[in-house]
Parts: structure tokens; sequence; C-alpha cells
């Protein structure tokens, strides 16, 4: 509980900021980047050596594509039903499959289950809601944004490579066996406390509750999907097949974060339905503060 209260405290402080004009409007970027770069990196260093090989590791690891392939196939159901124009099916097709894992799905692992729960949910981030961003993602944007550049099976294995937290995933694996001097493991430590407080005031400050009249029942349906229905049949899946660890109830956790923020950014950068996508990712975080608690209880 005291986690979560400085969770929400840190988010007040992001969405306090915002109203300050000593700080521009290009503040959450800085401090996205500054995550990227050297938060998370550290984290992942940190904590991936502490995971023991097992079955278990399946779970986090493979959960996030098949709520992808669930999510993905729903929205496409209801994009022929409803009538949904290419925009709007590719903004829900990008942002209901892929989740906040990372930025706010890491923070909120820690605050409702401890320093044990974060390693499997840098696995759940980076093995699945980041390859889905590159892989899956790169493809909805080619078929449904109006960029003219199309992406490229080398591109795309270029920014998997590239990415510095992935970097440090692989190094984390290679390095196993190698003990840390204490010095580099209290660097690491301190570096990856940064990432908490940094990520949620980011995400307070760019936080916005916009809504526009014709995004409305996209939106809603979006996130009834992604914060409610996504959550539960994962958790129907560990039901029925026996899944009762912290690897599986963190991956549950994980399923249900709200839509994310790299995703909706590459989206309004594609041109698909910018006012929608904005909904989805701002309206997203706000109702996740609610439904992620009763989610925990559940699981």
């Amino acid at each position: 509980m005291e986690n979560f209260i400085l969770t929400v405290t840190f988010l007040a402080i992001g969405m306090g900021l915002r109203r300050l004009p000593q700080f521009p409007d290009e503040t959450s970027q800085v401090l996205n980047l500054f995550v990227i770069y050297v938060s998370l990196p550290a984290l992942v260093l940190l904590k991936v050596p502490e995971l023991s090989f097992s079955k278990e590791l399946l779970v986090p690891a493979l959960m996030p594509w098949a709520m992808l392939v669930v999510s993905a196939a729903i929205i496409l159901l209801l994009a022929r039903w409803m009538g949904w124009d290419r925009e709007t099916t590719g903004a829900l097709l990008l942002l209901v499959p892929l989740g906040n894992t990372s930025f706010l799905g890491i923070p909120m692992v820690r605050a409702f289950f401890g320093e044990s729960g974060i390693s499997y949910a840098v696995l759940y981030d980076q093995l699945g809601s980041f390859l889905g961003l590159a892989t899956y993602g790169s493809v909805v944007i080619a078929i449904c944004g109006k960029s003219k550049e199309r992406p490229t099976v080398q591109s795309v294995i270029w920014r998997i490579v590239t990415f510095p937290p992935f970097i440090c995933l692989i190094a984390a694996l290679l390095l196993r066996a190698v003990v840390f001097p204490a010095v580099l493991t209290n660097l690491l430590q301190t570096l990856a406390s940064t990432l908490v407080p940094v990520v949620m005031i980011a995400v307070g400050f760019q936080l916005t509750l916009r809504l526009n009249a014709d995004v409305l029942k996209p939106m809603s349906i979006g996130l009834l999907v992604k914060l409610c229905i996504a959550p539960l049949v994962a958790l129907a899946f560990c039901r029925l097949f026996g899944w009762d660890s912290l690897s599986a109830r963190v991956a549950v956790f994980e399923a249900g974060m709200p839509p994310m923020v790299s995703a909706g950014a590459l989206a309004i950068m594609a041109g698909l339905a910018p006012k929608l996508t904005a909904a989805l990712v701002g309206l997203g975080i706000f109702l996740s503060f609610a439904t992620l608690p009763l989610l925990y209880q559940l699981i």
C-alpha cells in the first residue's frame, strides 16, 4: 500500500509540474529518454540475473503474445461489426494489444508485488511488449498508417538490437554467472531506483483527459477490451492450466496495463486517429488506477 501511495504521489507531482511555465512541453519526452537509456537498462542488469530458469519463466514470456493475438482478433471482429474506418481500426489494433508494461507496468508491479515481481515484469515487457511493438506494431503502421515510409525486415531488426534495455537484457542473460563488484552493484541500484519516480512524473506530466464525442464509442470499447477483457482472459488461461506462481500473477497483472505510450506516439506520427489515440493513452492511464487494484484482488 505504501508503494502504491508513493506511485500516485509521483503521478500528482508530474501533473503539477505541467502547470509551471518553467517546464517546457518536451519535459516528459526528456524524462522518458532518461528512463530508456539509464533507469531501465540499470534495472534489467540488476534484476534479470536474479532469475532462476524454469518453466515459470515461460508464462511472462509467452503471455503478452497470447494477449496480442486475442486482443487483435477482438478488435478486428469489432471493426467489421461496427464499420470503423482504417484509421480507427489501426489505432485500436496498435494500442489495445500493446500495454504500458514498462513505464507504468514496472512501477505498478513493484507497488503491488514488491521487488520480487520486477524480474518477471521486465521479461513480460522486453520479450513481449517491446518486441511486439517493433514487429507487430510496424506491420500495423505499414498497413493502416498514412506514412509513405514502409518498414523493412532490416529496419525492424535494427530497431530491436539497438534498443538500450534489450541490449542490457541480452548482456544480463550472458553475464548471469558473473558476480558484479560491489561498486557496480551500488551504481546499478542507484540508477534503477530512479525509474519509478522519473517514469510516474513523466506520465503525470503528459496525462490528458481530453474527450471528443466522435471518439467516445471506439475509445470506450478499446479500453474495455484492454483494461478488463484482456486480463480476465489471461487469468482464465492461468486458472485453466493451473498456473498460480508469482510469475503467472505478474503476467496477468501486466496484461491489464493501459495502452502503451510509445505505441500511442507511433500511432499519432502515422496519422492513426490522433484524437482517439490521445484519449486511449490518457484516459487509459487514469482508469488503470482503479482497475489494477481490482485486478490484483482477483489474482
